[in-house]
């Protein structure tokens, strides 16, 4: 039987998760975190995988850019899998300490870009459980207040749940927009042409279709216009 290769040290694979359009959390900031890191810390990242549009509460098998990370630890040699913040990992404490396992398994160590819990003290675990905790209480909270203010809106009789695009709500019903429905079918368009989501967003300004808020097309946006690879370069 083959002798599994021992993991680089200097050699890591990069996980990034969005579930917002928030621009401190964006994929691109997330990104320079960690290159920021690995130039300090003089270690190579070997491979990037991201889940956009993703729940911190996703389970672990529903995230195939997470998956993807894990497996290439065994498959790049690498000893970590870095993230630019813990909670980017998850809002789950269940499934951090999972990736966590898989980690050990793969002979790799989780680390934040931030320093956040990094080594394998008392110290730094008693942190990683902590960030954990209160990540998975945070959403908690965020759900319960979401949760209450849908209930006050339904039994005034408003509409709950945002408009998506293709659409507008009149009245409190929806009704296709002629305009945004010919924005997702170039977006799809685009997509199966095999345009990064980044390529996609460019190309929609460039044809004059902007989006409904902001100076840009944020990617997690347009990874629901779009669906398909996670590729947002």
């Amino acid at each position: 039987m083959p002798r599994k290769p021992t993991p680089d040290p200097t050699q890591a694979v990069a996980y990034i998760r969005c579930s917002t359009s928030r621009q401190d959390l964006s994929p691109e900031l997330q990104r320079a975190a960690i290159e920021q890191w690995a130039d300090r810390e003089g270690v190579t990242v070997v491979a990037w995988h991201e889940d956009l549009a993703v729940s911190g509460g996703t389970e672990i098998d529903k995230r195939p850019g997470l998956l993807a990370a894990i497996e290439s630890l065994q498959t790049e040699s690498a000893s970590i899998l870095v993230v630019a913040k813990r909670d980017r990992l998850a809002r789950d404490v269940l499934t951090n300490a999972m990736v966590e396992r898989l980690c050990e398994r793969a002979g790799a160590v989780l680390a934040s870009a931030d320093g956040t819990g990094n080594g394998d003290s008392p110290e730094a675990q008693l942190m990683r459980n902590m960030v954990a905790a209160f990540a998975q209480y945070e959403r908690a909270l965020i759900r319960s207040r979401t949760k209450a203010a849908l209930a006050v809106k339904k039994a005034r009789g408003e509409r709950v749940g945002g408009v998506p695009y293709g659409y507008r709500s009149e009245g409190g019903v929806l009704v296709e927009d002629e305009a945004e429905q010919v924005l997702v079918t170039r977006a799809r368009e685009l997509r199966e042409e095999g345009l990064s989501l980044r390529a996609i967003g460019r190309a929609l300004f460039r044809e004059g279709h902007a989006p409904r808020t902001g100076k840009q097309w944020h990617v997690q946006v347009l990874a629901r216009l779009a669906p398909g690879s996670t590729d947002w370069a």
